[in-house]
């Protein structure tokens, strides 16, 4: 036990000088590629604004810190899909599963993908702007398997490996990330939980195909070449969440959760990530949370924010038991995240928990 604890103290101290050392430098905003990977696709820890970083639990848990789907006791199946700013015609579908393994059900492996459709854009040229020859639809697909570990009652840590796709008709790109994350659980009645995560760690990415030729002809000869252009291999948003939580029982049957995290990003400016969530006979969840921007001191947040979030989530869920006796239940989450511009985000997603 006592060797459990030290390697994965260490574990955690290192991610923690890795990422930091390189964190937060606005130099660097825009910098990176493949940014979907910091969209989260499911509606309960959006609806928390991410803050939730040291108690999630389940496939959501992926996205977040993927120690918490060791929390999962045998099976639990999801699927979300996410109306991405209003009015841009984006929609995100996650769907996945996590199942508990082993002998003594202490580990987990979970599969998710996520996709994000952007319908038929027309294609244009340099002599047809205005289309008229056709359309076609990015493709981007993240696909994650994580396994997950029950270390002891107070400790879990887990991994994910994520594929990457990206393409159109003519060019695409691909590689890997890794994730990790740590969860804590303390206190008399295991009410204090922290958590630490490092996502999207990788090898650079770089995108290829037929759509960066062109036909073309050297000065000094009449000959038809096809000439490849050069483009530059881009990094992945890489960062660290450090989150702490506090679960405040009210009576029997009412629990109140305060969360809290820090948002460290290679590529962008840090956040802070509030949240509050009320739980009534752990059947009806209401939840509401803010993302805050950390900014220059002598700028006004929206002169200097890069995010068309604004900050402000909220959402909801309702857990059906499926079965007194084993504790299977059915759920329906929901979000809602503000943004400006655009009209928000609105995420819907189902859930299904065997034990």
């Amino acid at each position: 036990m006592k060797q459990h604890y030290s390697l994965l103290t260490l574990f955690a101290v290192l991610l923690m000088s890795v990422s930091v050392s390189r964190a937060g430098n606005e130099d660097r905003v825009g910098q990176a590629g493949s940014t979907e990977l910091l969209i989260n696709p499911f509606a309960r820890s959006s609806g928390w604004a991410g803050s939730n970083t040291s108690m999630v639990r389940g496939l959501e848990a992926q996205f977040l810190n993927v120690a918490g789907t060791a929390f999962t006791k045998k099976t639990e199946m999801l699927f979300a899909r996410t109306n991405w700013l209003g009015g841009t015609g984006i929609n995100i579908n996650a769907f996945g599963l996590t199942q508990a393994v082993g002998k003594d059900k202490t580990g987990t492996i979970g599969l998710s993908i996520m996709t994000m459709n952007f319908g038929d854009i027309d294609v244009t040229t340099v002599d047809q702007p205005e289309g008229g020859i056709g359309t076609f639809s990015p493709n981007l697909t993240n696909i994650g398997l994580s396994y997950a570990k029950e270390f002891s009652n107070s400790i879990y840590g887990g991994l994910t490996l994520r594929v990457i796709s990206q393409s159109i008709s003519d060019v695409k790109s691909g590689g890997v990330s890794l994730d990790a994350g740590i969860q804590y659980i303390t206190g008399k009645k295991e009410n204090i939980r922290f958590g630490i995560s490092l996502k999207n760690v990788g090898p650079r990415m770089r995108f290829a195909g037929d759509g960066l030729s062109f036909r073309g002809s050297l000065p000094t000869s009449s000959a038809t070449l096809t000439i490849q252009q050069r483009n530059e291999a881009f990094e992945l948003p890489s960062l660290l969440n450090i989150g702490g939580a506090y679960i405040f029982a009210l009576a029997e049957k009412h629990q109140l959760t305060a969360a809290a995290n820090f948002c460290s990003n290679s590529f962008s400016k840090d956040q802070l990530q509030g949240g509050l969530e009320y739980a009534f006979n752990k059947m009806f969840m209401i939840r509401g949370g803010y993302q805050y921007e950390l900014s220059s001191a002598n700028a006004t947040v929206v002169q200097t924010r890069t995010n068309a979030l604004t900050g402000a989530t909220a959402g909801f869920s309702v857990e059906y038991p499926l079965s007194k006796t084993s504790g299977s239940t059915f759920a329906l989450d929901y979000s809602y995240r503000a943004s400006n511009p655009f009209t928000g985000v609105h995420c819907i997603g189902a859930r299904i928990n065997l034990k």
